[in-house]
């Protein structure tokens, strides 16, 4: 070996190249950005379109339809999802992952403006936000005044503080919770307006009229020019009031202060937010849907710091919940573990060759190595995150498996041809360096084509398996260079033993000798070997069957949300005293210390003030050491509110991946109308409800049980009588729903003019009498009830689409012990067997993913051992031998899915990638065996004695460096804290995977290499034969 010869003859060349890795290693370190996992997050842009007072069905035909038409064909579209709801369209675009958001945002922008034309003249102009419209806040600010009203809060928090977090980096939307934003509100007495001969429109008309500010030129002296303005002259309540709308029959004249209640209140003042039962208003980040979150977040603390010290006097911003915290504790315990097992491994190193300073060899490795792979981190655009360092610390276990191997053998050397160290060094890394080579190409070979994966796993993974692919090849690299010129230079001369070095000498002498009968036994016997692989194989497919199988573990995050809804069409004050019980019946979990922080807000949505039923309650969890699991503490919430009648609660766990707070099941029915949609999802529900699944808490996004009134107006009557449908329109809409008519300013701000009925005159179906409309034929008075009459029915607020189709979706938790796999082929098959062939079945959220990914982990996993096969194949220069070696993959897949079953785990993204591992793991033992017997074949020895001495002499290297990839895994499940639950289960797949492939395959490998291998050639045969005919022709 080039390479290990010039490291051992120039000690200091060596040393330079090892220490250049540390340092340009520790420079891309400091660089690399740090975020929870790789940028897998989808670029997503929404367009939410307000149109206050319209029906459901008007949105989706009106504005969604249209919306949805122009937008589907720009490129790169990977769903579309829209919600209509009274009063508000959202239309949500999820791009390919590879799709710049910029430009994504921008195509949507250009498609939206060409249809504005089309859309209602009352509805506003749709807002294009780069981010998805479900996407939660990922950071709650508190702001608190004393002696401020919520109002007052509001308004300093929109003038001063809303703008400043919105320029941070990342930020897609600053929201103000429980804000109640300052507007004039003009309550209108319809019988004050009758009585003097004004209707709605004459009240709108006179404030437009009136409350204008107009250019009005300028006048030019000989030296100087004057801007006139005719100023606004209504600046506060009082103002309004003496607006006049008309000039009585006795001439006085009527101001609006005579037929209304003016006052400046507030848009909206039927919503509450608070924290421990403290109202407040929150200032709420959202990030783009593309941003990282610890940078948003650590952004818009750094902005509060900057903030707090120039509020005013009792004016103080806190932070209240921060979803980042999960994310830093989950990387602090991962690298916690990386310390942990980096001294696990050194100290399972000493244990075996019990010397301090032949210890130092391997050890040196781990930190050149893992500090050595941030430069190719960096250089690929990866950054620091759960999955990246995961893989290093798994890396640590096999990167000292290279130099163990090197330093084993110039030991043995030393002892058994009493060799020096130095002519040790250069013979033994020679000996073994094809053998490090190949393991290293190996794993490589498994690692590298995760790389080249599509979609959100290829994201996911890539830096997952180039990180380890990364860490090996540097390994392998300081294995024959650094390792070879340390053991020359800091070896022990003389190979005496301490008392630690001899026990573990004798006790794997012994193990040696046990080990030597037991092969020679199974040779001779090799039919019982041959029968134990068969039946591993049989139980390695039973157990892959009998595990059940999801997208990711659950994992508790330290914040669970508390969802909150009330029957259709329910009162803000229904729902509100709900919350407040809730709130109530929850306290004592925040006073025990188990919830630090406990955010109510109702209703749940923001922006739409036309659903008052739903709420939620944000519970942050005290840190991970001072409390129950999420999961108990989510399972005595349930307890707690099992009995409240008038809503139903839920707890739902925010997860990683797709993390929105959303059930994992989301099951979509599509392909009809709302009606036949609406029967398949009752014969659905039935047969669910006849043999459940496994669901928990099933519910559905359209319920046909909002009372709604239609309004069904004689259309002969009022045309006699001169009444358009726009005006009858128009003043059940003021009176009503509430409109805005116009603006004032008020300290520079400018807030809305708002025209709403008395609420106290209409709180029954039969409101109607003293409700006006005026004639344009005879300009008199017609009563509304004369017109129209009213019609009682239910049906839906929201109207879901998917994909441009109508859609409604399924939605349920999990039960204790029930896989989503399982759950969605219950599903599916429940859909086979009662729906018509016209159902379209769909997927959501966490549903979607598992869905679209269980292909892609299969075909890696065969891409894997296959590339592994033909690298051998390449190396040995023969079929068998990779065959041979291949043999190892199921042996440790047995025992890797027995840990699973043993410990009640499942297939999900992370043990499946774990198994991918494991094709590396286990192929490189065999790799050790195969190829010194093919060397001592080579160097003349009987084949059965060839085979016999190299499992013999690699016994040794295979358990150390079994062991020790072991020693890696094992502070991965003994960890606790954040992220445990993804830590646990790649570690019990590691550790239970490699020490099952350790221990079957000193058989198995030896076996087939005897049964198969009998009349195999090494690499170089073919040279030989070449140079003994080359010699043959020249002796002629």
């Amino acid at each position: 070996m080039i390479l290990s010869d010039v490291s051992v003859t120039r000690p200091v060349l060596a040393a330079v190249l090892s220490l250049l890795l540390i340092a340009f290693g520790l420079l891309s370190f400091d660089r690399l950005p740090l975020r929870e996992y790789p940028d897998i997050d989808p670029p997503i842009v929404t367009v939410d379109t307000t149109y206050s007072g319209a029906a459901a069905n008007v949105v989706e035909n009106r504005i969604t339809e249209l919306i949805e038409d122009r937008i589907s064909g720009i490129e790169g579209i990977r769903s579309i999802t829209s919600i209509s709801e009274d009063g508000r369209s959202r239309v949500t675009v999820e791009f390919d992952i590879n799709r710049d958001i910029d430009a994504a945002a921008n195509d949507i922008r250009d498609r939206v403006s060409a249809i504005l034309d089309d859309l209602p003249d009352e509805a506003d102009p749709p807002d294009i936000q780069k981010q998805d419209s479900n996407e939660d806040v990922i950071m709650w600010l508190n702001l608190v005044g004393e002696g401020m009203s919520i109002p007052e809060l509001t308004d300093y928090a929109r003038r001063y503080l809303v703008d400043r977090f919105s320029v941070l980096d990342g930020v897609a939307r600053v929201r103000v919770g429980g804000g109640q934003v300052y507007a004039m509100r003009i309550w209108l007495d319809r019988r004050a307006l009758a009585a003097r001969d004004l209707t709605v429109a004459d009240v709108e008309n006179a404030l437009r009229a009136e409350n204008l500010e107009l250019p009005a030129g300028s006048i030019d002296s000989d030296n100087r020019q004057f801007t006139v303005r005719t100023q606004r002259t209504f600046q506060n309540a009082e103002d309004f009031a003496r607006l006049v709308l008309a000039r009585g029959k006795q001439g006085y004249l009527v101001r609006l202060g005579d037929v209304a209640r003016v006052e400046r209140g507030t848009t909206e003042d039927r919503l509450f937010f608070r924290g421990n039962g403290v109202p407040m208003v929150g200032i709420g980040i959202t990030k783009q849907s593309t941003a990282n979150t610890l940078a948003v977040a650590k952004a818009a603390r750094a902005e509060m710091a900057r903030i707090n010290p120039t509020l005013p006097a009792g004016m103080a911003i806190k932070q209240s919940y921060d979803s980042s915290v999960f994310v830093e504790g989950a990387i602090h315990e991962v690298y916690k573990t990386l310390f942990i097992a980096i001294s696990m491994v050194i100290g399972v190193i000493y244990l075996f060759l019990g010397n301090v300073r032949a210890m130092l060899v391997p050890a040196v490795t781990v930190p050149v190595s893992l500090i050595a792979t941030a430069m190719v981190l960096l250089a690929l655009d990866f950054s620091l995150n759960i999955l990246t360092l995961l893989a290093l610390v798994l890396a640590i276990g096999l990167v000292v498996d290279d130099a163990i191997v090197v330093i084993e053998n110039i030991h043995r050397r030393m002892e058994q041809y009493g060799e020096t160290r130095l002519v040790a060094a250069y013979r033994g890394t020679r000996q073994v360096g094809f053998a490090v080579i190949a393991t290293t190409v190996v794993l490589v070979a498994v690692f590298v084509p995760i790389a080249f994966l599509q979609g959100d796993i290829g994201r996911l993974f890539s830096e997952f398996s180039l990180t380890m692919a990364a860490a090996v090849m540097f390994s392998s690299f300081v294995a024959l260079s650094l390792s070879p010129m340390l053991a020359s230079r800091i070896l022990p001369k003389d190979t005496r033993h301490s008392r630690l070095s001899g026990l573990v000498d004798r006790l794997f002498g012994r193990l040696r000798n046990v080990y030597h009968a037991a092969l020679q036994g199974s040779l001779r016997r090799s039919w019982i070997v041959v029968l134990v692989f068969t039946g591993l194989l049989g139980g390695s497919v039973w157990l892959y069957q009998a595990i059940p199988d999801e997208y990711a573990p659950r994992e508790d995050r330290g914040v669970f949300y508390l969802m909150v809804t009330g029957p259709e069409g329910t009162s803000y004050p229904y729902i509100a005293a709900y919350m407040t019980e809730i709130e109530q019946r929850l306290m004592p979990l925040v006073e025990n210390g188990e919830i630090s922080r406990m955010l109510v807000r109702a209703p749940r949505a923001f922006g739409n003030f036309e659903i008052f039923n739903t709420g939620i309650v944000i519970n942050v969890l005290n840190d991970w050491s001072q409390r129950r699991s999420a999961w108990e503490i989510m399972a005595d919430v349930r307890e707690r509110l099992q009995d409240l009648p008038g809503v139903r609660a839920f707890p739902v766990m925010r997860q990683g991946f797709g993390a929105r707070v959303q059930k994992p099941v989301q099951f979509v029915l599509g392909g009809g109308t709302y009606e036949q949609l609406a029967q398949w999802r009752d014969i659905l529900v039935e047969k669910i409800n006849d043999d459940n699944p496994g669901l928990v808490g099933l519910d559905w996004d359209y319920k046909e049980t909002k009372p709604q009134l239609r309004v069904v107006i004689d259309y002969d009557r009022a045309a006699e009588l001169g009444v358009t449908i726009g005006s009858i329109g128009r003043t059940l809409e003021t009176l009503l729903g509430s409109r805005r008519v116009t603006t004032y300013i008020d300290a520079g701000e400018e807030y809305d003019v708002i025209l709403e009925g008395e609420r106290s005159t209409q709180r029954t179906p039969t409101s109607m009498e003293y409700m006006f409309v005026r004639s344009q034929r005879t300009q008199q008075l017609i009563p509304l009830s004369n017109l129209v009459q009213l019609e009682e029915f239910a049906d839906s607020i929201t109207l879901n689409r998917y994909n441009r189709v109508r859609a409604i979706t399924l939605q349920a938790n999990l039960g204790e012990g029930v896989a989503l796999g399982d759950a969605l082929d219950a599903l599916e098959q429940l859909v086979k067997e009662h729906l018509p062939s016209e159902v379209i079945i769909d997927y959501k959220g966490q549903s979607e993913d598992y869905k679209s990914t269980g292909g892609a982990i299969l075909f890696t996993f065969l891409l894997g051992i296959v590339v592994v096969f033909l690298v051998l194949a390449a190396q040995f220069e023969s079929w068998v031998h990779p065959f041979v070696i291949m043999l190892t993959v199921p042996l440790a897949m047995v025992g890797a899915l027995l840990g699973l079953y043993l410990t009640g785990q499942t297939l999900n993204l992370y043990s499946q990638i774990g198994l991918i591992m494991l094709v590396g793991l286990s192929a490189k033992n065999g790799i050790l065996i195969v190829e010194f017997a093919n060397q001592l074949r080579d160097a003349g020895r009987p084949f059965r004695e060839a085979l016999v001495e190299a499992a013999d002499i690699r016994l040794r290297p295979i358990i150390m460096t079994g062991i020790t990839t072991a020693a890696g895994s094992i502070p991965l499940l003994l960890s606790s804290g954040a992220g445990t639950e993804t830590r646990t289960v790649i570690g019990t797949v590691v550790l239970s995977g490699i020490l099952s492939a350790t221990f079957f395959t000193l058989f198995v490998v030896p076996v087939a290499y005897d049964l198969l291998a009998r009349h195999t050639g090494s690499p170089k045969r073919v040279r030989r034969q070449l140079e003994r005919e080359l010699a043959a022709e020249d002796t002629r």
